[in-house]
């Protein structure tokens, strides 16, 4: 039985198997989960970008002129017994930048590994991409950090516009007790308290809960508007089951704070019918979206042909990361760790989405944050291109539905 590990390693040396006999070449270290207790499946879809942005970029002559780009993986959870996770990421940030000697390194997922990582790279001097919405990681102004995902804090006014136009009094919140769900939740609890919305909030420790009737009973005699859903890895299809079991849901709107309802077929298999109506933030990225550039064309209807289904935004987001990095790398003075990020702070790139250059403002320093959208399932089965934009206004495709009104709701 093949694993998430051994599926991203297998793809790794293929990718690296045509310039095996290079002398040298351009490396990118992909630090990312291909193990629990981390999100293997997030790990195995950003290798599996990671994979065709080098073949991009080998494909079209490889970089400064003929180097071909190689990639280094290293699996950032722990391995052995007692140790913490944020530990084995930092060390394997040291294994990537002082053994493998690579230029850069792309693919950290968890927020709550992002900061020792990120610190580590800073003094080895290491230009790194983040792919999660940590939201105050580049705000520290460190000169190797770099991000092209959008923040928590960059999705929670948004999140919150939406539900005070749709007359919400009282808000639910469950959320697990990682650094990325009690993120989310501090932010969207301020950001409603902010717009007069009342909040029952209950944390729980996400390694160890297997049962939340009791809170979410405690909702449901709230009588909530919706239920924001901060569950992660597990824990999310767990809230949208329980609150099923205990009659909270259908009734109140149901919103997630992470794009995991993309995944259609996932989504439906484990949510099932009661997961209809959920609204989430996404990337204003699709199938059917006509404003993606040549080289968000090739990837897409690459990786379809590779794997099957159209790419999730943390697979297009990790593509994107290495090919800037490949541009950064021929508009450089040399091939060095310190000649790469003066190009990135100094050059235009090609992306999915257009010519991007990386801010260095108080809000987004060295942060490029795409165009976010909230989405909405409104049949059951739907795929993720059917999903109708909800909000922004500017971005609608159509009007919210909810589940408590079962018809659509214009105001």
């Amino acid at each position: 039985m093949t694993t998430p590990q051994s599926r991203a390693a297998a793809l790794i040396a293929a990718t690296n198997q045509p310039s095996a006999e290079a002398n040298e070449a351009f490396t990118i270290g992909l630090l990312t989960p291909v193990t629990g207790p981390g999100d293997a499946t997030a790990g195995e879809l950003i290798t599996r970008a990671a994979c065709l942005g080098a073949e991009y970029l080998n494909g079209r002559g490889g970089v400064r002129g003929g180097l071909p780009v190689r990639l280094v993986l290293q699996n950032d959870q722990p391995l052995e017994e007692g140790e913490i996770m944020q530990r084995s990421a930092v060390g394997a940030l040291a294994k990537l930048a002082l053994v493998d000697q690579v230029h850069a390194v792309i693919g950290q997922w968890h927020l709550r590994t992002a900061p020792g990582v990120s610190a580590a790279a800073e003094l080895f001097g290491v230009p790194l991409f983040v792919e999660n919405g940590h939201s105050t990681l580049t705000q520290q102004h460190r000169r190797t950090l770099f991000r092209t995902y959008f923040t928590i804090a960059d999705r929670a006014p948004m999140i919150a516009d939406l539900l005070v136009e749709q007359g919400v009094r009282r808000a639910g919140i469950l959320a697990a007790d990682t650094v990325f769900g009690l993120m989310n939740a501090d932010t969207i609890a301020d950001e409603l308290t902010a717009r007069g919305v009342e909040v029952l909030r209950f944390d729980f420790p996400q390694d160890s809960t297997y049962d939340v009737r009791d809170q979410l009973r405690a909702v449901k005699d709230f009588a909530p508007d919706v239920l924001i859903n901060g569950g992660v890895v597990r824990t999310n299809y767990m809230i949208i089951q329980q609150a099923a079991e205990v009659g909270l849901l259908p009734g109140p709107m149901l919103v997630v704070l992470f794009p995991f309802p993309m995944r259609s077929e996932d989504y439906w298999r484990l949510a099932g019918e009661v997961g209809n109506h959920v609204v989430w933030p996404a990337l204003l990225y699709r199938p059917s979206w006509p404003g993606l550039a040549e080289i968000g064309r090739w990837f897409t209807q690459r990786y379809a042909e590779r794997f099957g289904s159209f790419p999730p935004d943390n697979a297009l987001n990790a593509f994107t990361d290495v090919t800037i990095l490949g541009q950064a790398a021929d508009a450089a003075t040399e091939l060095s760790r310190d000649a790469l990020i003066d190009a990135l702070e100094t050059h235009e790139f090609d992306t999915w989405r257009g010519p991007v250059r990386f801010r260095r403002d108080e809000e987004h320093w060295h942060h490029s944050p795409p165009p976010i959208v909230l989405m909405q399932y409104q049949r059951f089965g739907q795929t993720f291109d059917e999903a109708t934009i909800v909000y922004p206004p500017e971005a609608r495709t159509g009007q919210l539905t909810r589940p408590d009104r079962d018809v659509q709701v214009a105001r």
